[in-house]
């Protein structure tokens, strides 16, 4: 044989190679249907949020930051004497301050934050209340502890997988189908949370005073666990 011919023979059993490959990777599949289902618990709050502030104005830049560094020190130092407490130094901002018409700087304004989390509400209302005569209160949140979320979430797998399951063969059965087969399936978990208490509902006088620290309601949120497939109908 030619060496021209061999080339051209090589090319036309390599080309119905290909052509045979892609005819079965292309191969249809059907009776595939895509499902989906979710499963939830609602799941009690067990951490708590605080954010405290100090806030000041001064004409001069220097003394002022100087005043609220004092200020954020102390209060630091007295959230870091409560055990159980997580303390942490929030956003810290400074501004000018311009004059009636806006010509020129009057003077400078500068806020700092201190932000607390503990799994112990009765511990942080109080620490709460301590700072409060000399902070500002910023805000209140509760959440989900991240261990408490994925304890919550592994539950929720197998009975994600089995609502998956019940679903699929309520399908399956409704198409007229003997069985069917899994083809692929995914887990997402996710949750919704609810609200956050507010300023409004609690209000930092309540801390402030002197009297008995008030009870804290933290409320829950929905730990959800997806299962999203597809699976193959076996027709009899």
């Amino acid at each position: 044989m030619q060496p021209l011919s061999r080339l051209a023979t090589a090319l036309a059993f390599t080309t119905a190679g290909l052509l045979s490959v892609t005819a079965h990777a292309e191969e249809p599949r059907y009776n595939q249907i895509s499902l989906s289902t979710q499963v939830s618990h609602e799941v009690a709050h067990d951490l708590m949020q605080v954010t405290l502030y100090t806030e000041a104005q001064n004409q001069d830049p220097a003394a002022l930051a100087a005043e609220i560094t004092r200020t954020l020190n102390a209060g630091l130092a007295q959230a870091r004497g409560v055990q159980g407490v997580t303390v942490s130094q929030g956003s810290r901002n400074s501004y000018p301050v311009y004059s009636e018409k806006g010509e020129q700087i009057s003077a400078w304004r500068e806020r700092a934050e201190i932000r607390l989390e503990s799994a112990d509400f009765a511990a942080l209302s109080k620490l709460t209340g301590d700072m409060l005569k000399t902070l500002k209160m910023g805000g209140m949140s509760f959440s989900i502890a991240d261990a408490t979320r994925k304890k919550e979430e592994d539950a929720l797998i197998k009975d994600a997988v089995a609502a998956f399951k019940e679903r699929a063969q309520l399908t399956t059965e409704a198409l007229g189908g003997s069985t069917y087969k899994l083809v692929s399936l995914n887990l997402n978990s996710g949750g919704f949370v609810r609200p956050p208490m507010r300023m409004e509902a609690m209000k930092a006088a309540s801390f402030a005073s002197d009297s008995v620290t008030p009870d804290v309601e933290a409320g829950t949120s929905q730990v959800t666990m997806n299962a999203d497939g597809v699976i193959e109908v076996q027709m009899p």
